[in-house]
């Protein structure tokens, strides 16, 4: 088994990703943190699969007043996340973890299904470690992004060191594929929701964002992702619960 979700870039880039290429604390409401936090019950006990440095599960502590635990299996990660006064478990989901530390109210997984060669087998075995109506809050990279879709109309799906194109996703998702997915594990999506993160690189080089001011840029492409998340919308959010 790999100890870190990076290794699996190898060949794909030039160099291999830093541990700590997401390690950045954004709390722009239209972004990852704030999204998944407020779908999370306060006061319950969560579990962040896949923590990382911890910046998200920071969020979700301090905003929700929430008792949470995480997971992170790459070392450095996991020291960064414990550096921030978080209780990490430096290993991967197994049953036996959830039988010593279970059950949770809301298990997390932000932006981990798609490092996952089965996040089918790793979703149903959290879904054993949540409580009576509990949910998983997971996010998941668009891979119809337009600026993927663009790509591919020249025949380029290039991979990137972070971000959609992150060369450690195994997995690919769209709004109606996730959707597909947590229903067929038995779950029942109760909330839907998408990032716009005007940050993607690609905004400020390509036109014809690049030439828009910034505040211009963030309603603009805000707007046209909340018509069409498909489109435009960077992360697809979904809260999925178990039926009462």
């Amino acid at each position: 088994m790999i100890s870190s979700p990076d290794e699996n870039s190898s060949g794909l880039v030039a160099a291999p990703p830093g541990a700590l290429r997401y390690d950045h604390v954004s709390l722009d409401p239209d972004d990852v943190g704030l999204k998944l936090a407020e779908l999370i019950v306060p006061r319950s006990r969560v579990l962040d699969v896949g923590c990382g440095t911890g910046a998200i599960t920071e969020i979700i502590r301090q905003r929700r007043a929430v008792s949470i635990v995480g997971l992170e299996p790459d070392p450095v990660r996991a020291r960064h996340a414990r550096a921030r006064g978080l209780e990490v478990h430096e290993e991967f989901l197994t049953g036996e973890f959830i039988r010593q530390h279970g059950p949770f109210d809301c298990i997390v997984f932000a932006d981990v299904l798609e490092h996952l060669p089965n996040p089918a087998a790793v979703v149903l075995l959290a879904k054993q470690g949540l409580k009576p109506g509990g949910s998983i809050v997971l996010s998941v990279p668009n891979v119809a992004h337009w600026f993927v879709r663009g790509g591919l109309l020249w025949g380029r799906f290039d991979y990137e060191d972070s971000g959609i194109m992150d060369a450690t996703h195994l997995r690919w998702f769209t709004r109606r594929t996730i959707r597909e997915f947590v229903v067929r594990l038995g779950f029942e999506i109760t909330a839907l929701d998408h990032t716009v993160n005007i940050g993607l690189p690609d905004y400020s080089r390509r036109a014809p964002w690049r030439w828009l001011r910034p505040g211009l840029r963030r309603r603009v492409v805000g707007r046209l992702a909340s018509l069409r998340p498909g489109l435009f919308g960077c992360q697809h959010i979904v809260r999925a619960t178990l039926p009462s």
